[in-house]
């Protein structure tokens, strides 16, 4: 029907492809991330047991698999069902048959980690899950390679990366005075929660090069966003500016699939005359030739039409005076508020957790061992790892502790299970000062962290700098709650 040609994207094949095997990825990623640690943070004996949580919540407002049943064998299936699936959909097979193929298996994913998220409490917590799941309803209805993508997810996609990006720009606008003063990356790169292995090497770039990254970040989410609605070739360049500053951010921290997400996610403003332009390997006549169904327009029709009345709250929270960030307006997580370090912290502080086996503890006693973290500043001559897409959650929350306070239910439940060298919490550290054997006594101490300059590098080989601040908590012995010295 020629009347209906608007509604295929014939030229965007290349975004479909990058978005539907991106965002499965990254899917991928996120059940395993959740397989390897969701146990022992969360499960049956977790820092926060699920069990407990739904005792307490059983009128759960959000949709969850588990509302009425939890066990870490379910959980392990959930996990792998999830693998599954997002691995068949990241090698194609899915989008080689009829549209509701894919759809299908990318609401699977959906439903799946969606559940997952709403019993996942404070360790799920964070932008980028909201922001997964509302990729993967979203890219569900981009069709498959028998049918042309539909222009109106395409542009339910670039709105969403609009919102995540001029969000983020707009919360630091009205956030903390150091993003008008240009002087928030004097700070960003070493008190970021997550530094990787260039972070050092990024915070010591000289200040005006600094004041250029406020400058450029200021740029790419409050002015650039608005030209992904723009005709070609304004759209595609738009996208390139956002993927190049959101490299920059991957090679420079870890924030999860955050930033991974923001590139994928660009791609739907990316034609295929474009990225053919820039790489001419990227064909141009990869496009199927068949018309679309009447019946898959319809439900694409439907959900866009849905999807738009969801963005009501959402466009109105862009422009509040009180903006939100991070949230929800509806229990399916879809079509939500983001942003991020609408304030940069100024200092670094890091609780260090250690133990000692001395009979009764001594604060001065050297027998003090310190536990080491995977991604967490802990050990100063070790440099900072690479973990992003990965998501170290238990590393992510112990940022937060000085920022918040110490006195978390889920930390103290961590202090217990280093007292009896539980094995799946041992397991999510990369270093156990005891190999297994209980400690008697562990405590929480405040440091504060800062790293190290060239010349102090040269001389001690230290790439960071601590000076001890207080105990935090502490000593502490089995139960923390009912036992403890000041």
């Amino acid at each position: 029907m020629e009347w209906l040609s608007w509604f295929d994207a014939r030229d965007y094949e290349f975004a479909r492809q990058v978005l539907q095997r991106g965002t499965a990825a990254l899917y991928l990623v996120a059940f395993l991330s959740t397989m390897n640690q969701f146990p022992a943070l969360l499960g049956e004996r977790g820092l926060l047991p699920v069990p407990a949580f739904l005792d307490m919540a059983r009128r759960l407002a959000r949709p969850t698999l588990f509302r009425w049943y939890y066990s870490d064998a379910l959980l392990g299936w959930v996990c792998w069902t999830g693998i599954g699936v997002a691995a068949l959909l990241v090698i194609g097979l899915p989008q080689t048959g009829p549209p509701w193929l894919p759809m299908l298996a990318f609401l699977i994913l959906w439903f799946l980690y969606m559940s997952i998220v709403n019993v996942g409490q404070t360790f799920y917590g964070f932008g980028w899950e909201i922001l997964l799941l509302e990729a993967g309803f979203t890219v569900a209805f981009l069709g498959s390679d028998q049918t042309p993508p539909p222009t109106t997810i395409l542009i339910l996609i670039v709105w969403l990366v609009f919102r995540l990006e001029f969000g983020a720009g707009m919360i630091k606008i009205r956030g903390g005075r150091e993003w008008r003063d240009m002087t928030a990356m004097f700070y960003h790169h070493e008190t970021q929660p997550m530094p990787g292995p260039l972070s050092r090497q990024a915070h010591l770039l000289p200040r005006p090069l600094h004041k250029v990254e406020v400058a450029g970040n200021h740029f790419a989410q409050l002015v650039v966003p608005f030209f992904l609605f723009a005709p070609q070739p304004l759209a595609g360049i738009a996208a390139g500016i956002i993927i190049a500053t959101q490299l920059w951010l991957v090679g420079t921290g870890n924030f999860a699939w955050l930033n991974w997400a923001a590139i994928i996610l660009a791609f739907a403003a990316v034609s295929d005359p474009l990225a053919h332009a820039v790489f001419p390997f990227i064909p141009l006549d990869w496009h199927p030739g068949a018309d679309t169904p009447v019946w898959w327009l319809a439900v694409v029709v439907l959900v866009t039409v849905v999807l738009l009345a969801l963005s009501y709250q959402p466009l109105l929270n862009l422009f509040s005076s009180r903006q939100l960030m991070n949230a929800s307006f509806n229990r399916w997580r879809l079509v939500n508020a983001y942003g991020a370090f609408g304030t940069v912290t100024k200092q670094r502080i890091e609780i260090v957790v250690e133990g000692t086996l001395a009979e009764e503890p001594d604060a001065a006693d050297e027998h003090w061992r310190e536990y080491g973290f995977k991604g967490k500043p802990g050990e100063v001559r070790r440099l900072p790892r690479q973990w992003a897409p990965y998501h170290l959650r238990l590393d992510w929350l112990m940022w937060f502790l000085p920022l918040r306070t110490v006195h978390e239910d889920w930390f103290y439940a961590f202090l217990d299970k280093l007292l009896e060298a539980d094995k799946p919490t041992l397991g999510l550290l990369r270093h156990d000062p005891f190999d297994g054997e209980r400690p008697r006594w562990v405590r929480a101490r405040s440091y504060l962290y800062r790293f190290a300059s060239r010349a102090e590098f040269r001389e001690t080989g230290e790439r960071w700098v601590r000076v001890w601040l207080y105990d935090a908590i502490g000593p502490v012995g089995l139960n923390p709650r009912r036992r403890f010295l000041s």
